[in-house]
């Protein structure tokens, strides 16, 4: 029998509650709002899978694991290109974990008797690795793009001579390969307006991401005003995960392309404090970025290319600089992790480290120093 004081909400009605308690988290900085929506998300496709006039209480573990089975099978519609597949490994577990928090929240405020997450038995299958772009570039793929990005950052804002809306260089604002382009300017042509070019801009994304590492959503949230000064030296306050803030210092070059970039960009856009802005004087989406690194990747040698996400740069950023014997706690801080052991995860493995180390074995070294 139930308890008198139980609330026999349906499911979209729990829903709606939990959601809008944890976007009101964001105001007090316990979520990022990028967090907030994650939750959001997931909690609006279990209404789906759920249906919307149960109620709550009445789901059992039973119902729990087809709705992880259906969201399991459910095809994954970030990935547009074909046979993309379902939802991978990751996204299974993300998607348990938001259902879980709702549950737990809803034993805690008595919507339900008794936590059906406890009576599930699907779990995600074990994560086989993350995808090719979606890891970190070699050596040469990243100083290829890295390249292809300060050419774009020359005297001209074109490099080779093509930055500027020709047929050698923002092809991608004006043909985009049949996908959809940066920030909508599908149109440019030769001769654009100077509010109009992007080459300054879409370098200084390719390096941000390339040398620093931040997430998409750190990069589409910063403004002007998080660039600051000291000592001659450029910082960057990132603003991360859960309210955190992180000021990370920009390398020499990454800093001589946002003075050239906020130098053209000029006082017309004043009014708008968000960094990087489309030619239309917008904030930057975050799902334009991986256009604005397509874009710049049609510039390096092919021999030396390979799609890569705007997550595959922050790889990028943690397994050169651990490759090359970088504190690992500084690591940690300039990706903004909590701790060392997520760092672990973003450390990808390079052609060739294995020999290098078997090479330079301490054990085998001959006697020096008269030791």
């Amino acid at each position: 029998m139930r308890p008198a004081d139980l609330n026999r909400l349906t499911v979209q009605e729990s829903a709606d509650r939990y959601v809008e308690l944890i976007r009101a988290k964001t105001l007090t900085g316990a979520l990022s709002p990028a967090t907030a929506e994650v939750y959001a998300r997931d909690v609006a496709t279990f209404v789906r899978l759920a249906g919307e006039r149960k109620v709550l209480d009445d789901l059992t573990g039973e119902d729990v694991d087809a709705i992880l089975l259906a969201f399991a099978r459910k095809p994954d519609g970030r990935r547009a290109e074909p046979g993309a597949g379902l939802q991978s490994a990751s996204s299974q577990s993300r998607f348990r974990r938001s259902v879980s928090a709702l549950f737990k929240h809803a034993t805690l405020t008595g919507w339900v008797q008794i936590n059906p997450m406890a009576l599930a038995t699907v779990t995600a299958k074990e994560r086989g690795g993350l995808r090719p772009e979606r890891r970190a570039l070699t050596r040469e793929q990243a100083q290829g793009l890295i390249g292809a990005a300060r050419d774009l950052s020359g005297p001209r804002g074109d490099g080779d001579g093509g930055g500027r809306g020709d047929a050698g260089g923002d092809a991608g604002v004006s043909a985009g390969a049949g996908a959809a382009t940066a920030d909508g300017a599908a149109g440019a042509e030769r001769g654009r307006r100077r509010d109009q070019r992007t080459e300054l801009r879409d370098a200084l994304i390719v390096l941000l991401l390339s040398t620093m590492g931040p997430r998409v959503s750190e990069l589409v949230r910063a403004n002007v005003e998080d660039f600051y000064t000291n000592d001659g030296v450029r910082y960057w306050r990132i603003f991360g995960k859960g309210g955190k803030t992180r000021d990370v210092p920009l390398p020499g070059d990454v800093a001589r392309v946002l003075e050239a970039y906020l130098l053209e960009r000029g006082r017309a856009d004043a009014a708008e404090k968000a960094l990087l802005l489309s030619w239309r004087g917008r904030r930057l989406a975050r799902g334009d970025v991986q256009a604005v690194i397509d874009r710049v990747q049609r510039r390096v040698d092919p021999d030396r290319r390979r799609s890569v996400t705007p997550h595959g740069l922050r790889h990028t950023t943690a397994t050169h600089l651990l490759a090359d014997a970088v504190d690992m706690d500084a690591v940690r801080r300039v990706l903004g992790h909590s701790d060392l052991a997520t760092l672990g995860r973003y450390r990808d493995e390079l052609p060739g480290e294995l020999e290098v180390a078997m090479r330079a074995h301490p054990l085998l070294r001959g006697p020096s120093g008269g030791r």
